[in-house]
């Protein structure tokens, strides 16, 4: 469920319409919903009911102050994935003690400034790593929490660039030998085993792999158990899908009922890490139609780049595409294409939609998750910017940035 509806043929996020904030702000311009957000927070943290949990937002899908603001407030944590991602949560208010650190690079620099923070855990992803942050914690003086990620070899059925639960994947250790690792890490003087931690894609559609994975997790956290690991987290990751198109991924309720199926009396606190399940369909991209063109066929010409949306580019993902004022015209077969000078650079290819003229806007929806937080300057192209509808009122929560601010930093040679 979000708020973005239609009143006489206008489409309107929550009670403002949309013509008014694109005439007000410009285009491209991404528009969230916070009863959308707060909405979709409050549905997955009731499917939890009185599972002893911690939901951790996956920043990565979206890095917004005042959206990672709004999930903290409500009470959640945050996982991240850099030292910039840190820097972030930190600013908007997020508790360090709720912070997960995953991912395959941390750096030095990175590892020491979360040592500073006393962030929750990390989520070690190779024994390299794990040495590295013991030397670090014992010359600071600290005990670093961590968790082992584990790879669990289990088909999320996703699309490949977006799966991390496989062995050809980079991500995790093994879980065939990963439990040599945890004894090394207890051999470690300045490491503290505090959990198992395993995420196996984005964007799923099935709870079949879920399943898989978790019951290969009991069975580890049972032997762990077995030599006398005091495992008080399972970081059960993210990955639950949103509808883009015709997908029925598991709602909330079935994926948290799944667990307890099968976790049963674990006695862990289980740290939950959803990103696009909570902003992805919380926010369109606002685009304005520059010219159509017909050659063999049809081209919608529109001023949102790859730049601004690189999903449909990198990941040929679907994105619904509708007029933001309805007419009563002809529907076309078209393709919808931004002005970067790729010809990846499309936000639809063959798409039925209604036929529009110069300075028509469109709406991309389900653009909340991996969108903006994606964005890149490519074509020296000002990023845009964001807004947050909430009621009646509607904030600017990202400035449109300048053509001053794409040489900031920058100095003539010679």
């Amino acid at each position: 469920m979000n708020y973005f509806i239609r009143k006489k043929g206008k489409l309107y996020v929550e009670d403002i319409p949309v013509t008014d904030i694109a005439r007000e702000h410009g285009t491209p311009l991404y528009i969230y919903s916070a009863r959308t957000l707060r909405h979709h927070y409050q549905v997955f943290k009731d499917a939890l009911g009185d599972m002893k949990h911690l939901i951790c937002f996956a920043m990565k899908a979206n890095s917004n102050l005042s959206v990672l603001k709004l999930f903290f407030d409500l009470g959640a944590g945050a996982d991240i994935v850099s030292g910039g991602e840190m820097f972030r949560a930190l600013r908007a208010g997020a508790d360090p003690q709720k912070v997960v650190y995953s991912g395959v690079g941390k750096t030095e620099e990175e590892i020491t400034a979360a040592l500073e923070a006393d962030i929750m855990m990390f989520n070690v992803e190779s024994f390299q790593e794990l040495t590295v942050i013991d030397d670090i914690a014992g010359r600071m003086g600290k005990t670093a929490r961590i968790s082992v990620r584990v790879n669990p070899d289990v088909d999320p059925k996703t699309h490949p660039k977006i799966s991390t639960g496989l062995k050809a994947n980079k991500f995790g250790i093994d879980i065939t030998g990963v439990i040599d690792d945890y004894e090394r890490a207890r051999e470690r003087k300045n490491i503290e085993v505090v959990g198992v931690d395993c995420h196996i894609g984005s964007q799923l559609t099935e709870i079949g792999p879920f399943q898989d994975a978790l019951k290969r997790l009991v069975e580890l956290i049972e032997k762990l158990r077995e030599r006398d690991f005091e495992i008080q987290f399972l970081d059960f990751g993210g990955g639950l899908g949103i509808t883009y198109e015709s997908e029925e991924p598991p709602d909330p309720t079935e994926y948290a009922q799944s667990i307890r199926e099968i976790a049963g009396d674990l006695g862990v606190t289980f740290i939950l890490e959803p990103g696009r399940v909570l902003v992805g369909n919380a926010a369109v991209m606002v685009t304005r139609v520059l010219y159509t063109k017909e050659a063999e066929k049809h081209f919608i010409i529109v001023d949102a780049g790859m730049n601004d949306l690189a999903r449909p580019a990198i990941y040929d993902s679907y994105h619904r595409i509708v007029p933001v004022v309805e007419k009563n015209g002809d529907l076309i077969t078209a393709d919808v294409v931004g002005p970067i000078c790729e010809s990846s650079d499309y936000l639809a290819k063959g798409r039925e939609i209604a036929r529009v003229a110069r300075d028509d806007l469109l709406a991309v929806e389900s653009a909340g998750a991996y969108a903006f937080s994606m964005a890149s300057n490519y074509n020296s192209r000002p990023r845009c910017a964001e807004v947050m509808v909430d009621g009646g009122d509607v904030r600017v929560v990202r400035k449109r940035e300048t053509y001053e601010d794409l040489v900031r930093g920058e100095e003539l040679g010679g």
